[in-house]
């Protein structure tokens, strides 16, 4: 009998981390800090004055603009349709568990042994099955974002041509830039182009 419990307490372990697994994948990928800044339009130069800079903040863009809503709420209904599943697997994990529990002092040794063999292996596929999901969801958003990127990198190419700009730097955490003059910053450009270019 304690060894029933033991594998029961291990079972709702179990159910429980692997549940987790998803939403801390989207906590931990779509989390998004805004710029302390929009940006400021950069003032057009002539050629030959000079090395342009313009600094373009994406987090920021993801968090604001209309596609990087899209990318934001296809990720969230996504999380949430396998959620679903996992929560109806761990819903059937919890059912045997307590019909073991229920049944553990009259079943014979071989009839327990059987049961709970059957509960080892039903767990064992929950956990296969919520990595899989895991690692599903995580190439799901990494396509979003490489989408968005393109899309970004449009705009910013246009705007950077149409200012003559011979340098386009990211801004925002993980990126190399220091240091930059806030009149660099077209973060605000790009969003309104980058809005008036997607439907919805």
């Amino acid at each position: 009998m304690q060894r029933l419990r033991d594998m029961s307490t291990s079972c709702s372990g179990i159910v429980r981390q692997a549940g987790l697994v998803i939403l801390l994948s989207v906590v931990a990928g779509c989390a998004t800090p805004a710029s302390e800044s929009a940006g400021v339009f950069v003032t057009e130069r002539p050629p030959g004055s000079g090395l342009a800079i313009g600094v373009v903040d994406t987090q920021w863009l993801l968090k604001e603009s209309k596609l990087g809503r899209q990318v934001n709420e296809t990720l969230n209904q996504f999380m949430k349709d396998r959620q679903a599943l996992l929560e109806l697997e761990q819903q059937e994990l919890r059912n045997l568990e307590n019909e073991l529990l229920r049944q553990g002092s009259v079943l014979s040794p071989p009839a327990k042994q059987q049961k709970e063999e059957q509960l080892r292996q039903r767990m064992l596929d929950y956990q296969q099955k919520a990595g899989n999901m895991s690692r599903e969801f995580q190439s799901k958003q990494a396509d979003l974002l490489d989408e968005f990127r393109e899309q970004v990198d449009i705009v910013v190419k246009r705007i950077a041509r149409q200012r003559r700009l011979r340098l386009v730097v990211e801004k925002g955490k993980n990126t190399s830039t220091r240091y930059y003059d806030e009149s660099m910053d077209f973060s605000s450009a790009v969003l309104e182009l980058l809005d008036q270019t997607t439907s919805r």
